[in-house]
């Protein structure tokens, strides 16, 4: 099966908790169509380039996903029927990074950042 990474952005007023949680809906969505999730973050609420639908944050989450396309469509049309979640982006990878993403690594961890001036 191919291999997906999703990033979906959620309202600023959600909790955590609450955020969290669609990424368990969202895992259930994709594991009830045959899909499987290989590994799932949760970013926290970050400040957005430009406001979306009067909003200047989001909640954002990342997925890493090995599903079939009509899973991965299934997954993505309940997303955008959600009224929580704002913003999906799905991109089929050839292979998956191993560990943590960028997002989630510490500064001092990334060894392909160069030096500052």
């Amino acid at each position: 099966m191919p291999l997906y990474e999703h990033v979906f952005i959620s309202r600023q007023d959600l909790s955590s908790a609450q955020a969290e949680s669609l990424i368990e809906h969202f895992t259930s969505v994709l594991l009830d169509n045959g899909g499987t999730v290989i590994d799932q973050e949760y970013w926290g609420l970050k400040p957005m380039t430009y406001k979306i639908n009067k909003n200047r944050k989001g909640h954002y989450a990342f997925m890493k996903t090995n599903a079939s396309a009509p899973a991965v469509q299934e997954m993505e049309r309940l997303m955008h029927l959600h009224e929580d979640v704002m913003r999906v982006m799905t991109i089929k990878v050839d292979a998956h990074a191993e560990g943590p993403s960028i997002q989630m690594q510490k500064r001092d961890d990334r060894e392909d950042r160069r030096e500052r001036r």
